[in-house]
């Protein structure tokens, strides 16, 4: 692994949510998803009765995360990270699934039905706006 790719896992474990991108019936669709770092790759857990997982197993997707909204008004950096790659539906250990922590109770009303997809990244990217002794903008100081 790279340099860049270690460091963009770095960034991407210390937040527990992100965006899956992919097309389903030639449309663009952007998906919440739940991540942990498992060997390298990425596991995502998502709810299954949108029917997302299934545009996305087998196809090259593009999945992303950062810290935009979650950065402190101390932080002085913000960045954000793009995996992109073959995703495939897998299941996994015990552990992995405890990692993911507790599940939610549901997703537009309806019970949260987890799913798994394993993300084998081939590119990796991620980009950084440094303020140095400036707030950020929208920070009151």
């Amino acid at each position: 692994m790279s340099p860049e790719e270690s460091h963009a896992i770095e960034l991407l474990d210390r937040v527990p949510y992100g965006r899956l991108a992919t097309s389903r019936r030639a449309l663009p669709l952007l998906a919440l998803a739940r991540h942990i770092v498992c060997d390298g790759q990425l596991l995502l857990r998502m709810h299954g009765g949108l029917g997302h997982h299934e545009a996305c197993d087998g196809s090259v997707v593009a999945y992303g995360a950062d810290n935009l909204n979650t950065a402190a008004p101390g932080d002085r950096d913000l960045w954000a990270v793009q995996f992109t790659g073959t995703a495939e539906l897998t299941e996994p250990s015990r552990v992995q699934r405890a990692r993911f922590g507790t599940l939610p109770a549901d997703v537009n009303g309806e019970t949260f039905d987890p799913v798994y997809l394993r993300l084998h990244p081939h590119f990796v990217s991620w980009h950084t706006l440094g303020w140095n002794s400036s707030p950020h903008p929208g920070h009151v100081a």
